[in-house]
C-alpha cells in the first residue's frame, strides 16, 4: 500500500499543471464565446441593413429644389407637408408618394361620381333590374355575385398595366430598394390618353397635372365625407342635398 507522504508529494507535483490546464481551457472557452457573439452580431447587423430602406444623403437645398419642382405646390401654401414626409424621403420615395397620391385621387374622383350617379338613377337603371336601392354605401352588398368576379378582374388588369408601365421588374430591383420606379417614369403618366388631352408643352402639362392633383385631393375629402355622413344617419347624399 502506497505511503500517504508519497501520495501528497505526487499531488503537489501534478496540481500546478492541472491548475494551468484548467485556466487555459477557461480562456479558450471565453474566446470562443466572444467570437460567437461577434459573429451573431455581425450577421444580425447585415440582415437588418439588407432589409432597411435605402437612405440617400442629400442637402436640404437639393431636397427643397426637387420638392418645388413637383406639380401641386400652389401659393399661398406652397408645398404642404406638415408631417415632414418629404424631409425624410429620397427622390424615388417622393415619386412613390406622388404616384400613390395620384392613384388615390383618381379612385376618389370615380367614387364621388359613383355616389352621385348611383343614387340619382336608383330604381330607374337598367343595371341589376333596378333592384339596387338605398344609400350608396349599401349598394355593393346588393349586387349579384357575378359582378364581383368582373370587378376583381378589371382591377387586376388595371394594376398589372400600371405596374408594367411604372415599375422596374422585381427581378432587377436591388433588395434594399423595393418598389423601385423606372427612372424615366413620370408619376401618373401611364400613356393612357384616348381623348388626346395631354399637352405637348411641358409647362401646360405641369398645369394639367396640378389641376388633376387638386381635383383628386378634393375628391378624397368629399368621398370621406360622403362615407361618414351616410354611415351616421343612413341617408343618401342625394337625399341630403334635396332636404337642404
Amino acid at each position: 500500500m502506497e505511503h500517504p507522504k508519497h501520495r501528497n508529494s505526487l499531488y503537489l507535483k501534478i496540481y500546478p499543471f492541472h491548475s494551468q490546464f484548467k485556466t487555459k481551457i477557461h480562456i479558450i472557452q471565453k474566446e470562443k464565446k466572444a467570437k460567437m457573439k461577434l459573429a451573431i452580431t455581425a450577421l444580425l447587423a447585415g440582415s437588418a441593413a439588407a432589409f432597411a430602406p435605402s437612405s440617400v444623403k442629400r442637402s436640404s437645398t437639393a431636397l427643397n429644389a426637387a420638392v418645388e419642382d413637383l406639380p401641386g405646390a400652389l401659393p399661398p401654401v406652397g408645398f404642404f407637408d406638415p408631417l415632414g414626409f418629404a424631409e425624410k424621403a429620397d427622390e424615388n420615395t417622393l415619386k412613390r408618394y406622388r404616384e400613390a397620391e395620384l392613384t388615390h385621387g383618381r379612385v376618389a374622383m370615380l367614387a364621388v361620381l359613383g355616389f352621385l350617379v348611383g343614387e340619382a338613377v336608383e330604381g330607374s337603371s337598367f343595371l341589376f333590374d333596378a333592384n339596387i336601392k338605398g344609400p350608396a354605401i349599401t349598394h355593393i352588398p346588393q349586387v349579384p355575385e357575378g359582378f364581383w368576379a368582373i370587378l376583381l378582374i378589371s382591377i387586376g388588369a388595371a394594376e398589372q398595366f400600371r405596374a408594367e408601365n411604372g415599375w422596374v421588374d422585381p427581378s432587377e430591383v436591388p433588395i434594399d430598394q423595393p418598389g423601385l420606379l423606372k427612372a424615366d417614369y413620370v408619376a401618373g403618366d401611364l400613356g393612357f390618353d384616348p381623348l388626346g388631352l395631354k399637352p405637348e408643352d411641358p409647362e401646360e402639362f405641369m398645369i394639367m397635372q396640378t389641376k388633376e392633383l387638386q381635383n383628386g385631393r378634393l375628391a378624397m375629402l368629399a368621398a370621406a365625407g360622403f362615407l361618414a355622413q351616410e354611415a351616421v344617419d343612413g341617408k343618401g347624399i342625394i337625399e341630403h342635398f334635396q332636404s337642404m
